[in-house]
């Protein structure tokens, strides 16, 4: 059990910045996110892409402005939870809470800020017949323990950067690995790309391009091959040998488990208020996308004034017979020591 002042699900840009906000005011924070690192959208949809509205920085892409907010909130040592999702979000009689990931990590928090972006990015789903059958068995979407799959046949479906890196690190875990591509032109970084090839000009990995799979062969939830069908019809389908099946399409934006922990729902947002950015359930905060009020703007500027005003508010939730001042980074000899600065 991780005991904390407060649990950030999500380490977007606003939940990042959350971190700074609680750190000045003296809390501290734990981060959770589902995807296999910190930045959200930012990271995962757009890493290269110019932002040009973030105050005082003309021009910044998405991969710059995430570094920037993790060296921004390296003086209060957060916890960074990544590749895990929130699965329960419990309220306790003292006014806290206890929060749990699909991964068994538990937290005991004062309070909840739900800073999740369009919601929780899920994997997206292999479509063929029965294919939930297998579904966490011998076909994955994630990798927990590379190590289950040391002297395994392998098939890994996709062509970006998840997908060749996890043909890169396996190789010397699997006993043969198949890359399936729909394509003959990867989204993966080139370096990573050109690492693929070598391995397969060595033999330690087969390449099938131009092509997808259509059916998993197999019975109680194990895989014996999978079924590949080219994009010439002409060729008839064909089958790999394989004990697991690694599905790696990317990502796309669910407001997952978060629509089952009794907030109220706007569509696929949470309403809040604005003086808190406090939801239907005190103790719990939301801000950045996955809000609602009246006048609400999807920018990350905006995201930002809510992590700042929630860190307030959480500060005399966790401290209700003390008045919170505010403090100026400029003057403020605590908010010097708290960010390591000499006076």
């Amino acid at each position: 059990m991780i005991d904390t002042d407060v649990v950030i699900v999500g380490a977007g840009p606003c939940g990042l910045f959350q971190v700074f906000e609680l750190g000045l005011l003296g809390l501290h924070a734990e981060v959770i996110d589902s995807i296999r690192q910190p930045g959200g959208q930012c990271t995962e949809l757009y890493p290269d892409k110019p932002i040009y509205d973030i105050p005082a920085i003309p021009m910044c892409s998405g991969e710059e402005l995430t570094a920037a907010l993790l060296k921004q909130i390296e003086p209060f040592n957060c916890g960074m939870h990544l590749n895990e999702e929130v699965s329960i979000v419990r309220a306790e009689g003292d006014d806290s809470f206890h929060v749990e990931t699909n991964t068994g990590t538990q937290f005991h928090a004062r309070a909840v800020v739900i800073a999740a972006g369009v919601g929780s990015f899920q994997p997206r789903q292999l479509r063929v017949p029965d294919a939930e059958e297998f579904d966490g068995k011998t076909l994955h979407y994630r990798v927990k323990e590379p190590q289950q799959f040391a002297g395994k046949r392998l098939v890994i479906l996709g062509g970006g950067d998840s997908a060749l890196d996890w043909v890169l690190e396996l190789s010397n875990v699997a006993e043969h690995i198949t890359l399936v591509h729909r394509r003959d032109e990867y989204r993966a970084v080139p370096a990573s790309v050109d690492k693929m090839r070598k391995l397969v000009a060595d033999g330690q990995v087969d390449v099938i391009e131009n092509a997808k799979a259509t059916a998993i062969d197999g019975e109680n939830g194990v895989i014996t091959s999978i079924t590949v069908q080219s994009k010439d019809k002409e060729q008839e389908p064909f089958t790999v040998p394989a004990d697991h099946v690694l599905v790696f399409f990317g990502l796309a934006p669910k407001l997952g488990p978060i629509a089952q922990w009794g907030l109220d729902i706007n569509r696929k947002t949470i309403n809040v208020d604005t003086e808190k950015f406090e939801t239907s359930e005190p103790g719990i905060y939301a801000i950045g996308d996955i809000n609602y009020y009246p006048g609400k703007k999807k920018l990350i500027l905006c995201g930002f004034h809510e992590a700042a005003l929630a860190a307030f508010a959480i500060k005399q939730r966790i401290e209700p017979d003390r008045k919170v001042h505010v403090q100026y980074t400029t003057t403020s000899p605590i908010m010097h020591k708290r960010l390591g600065v000499e006076d």
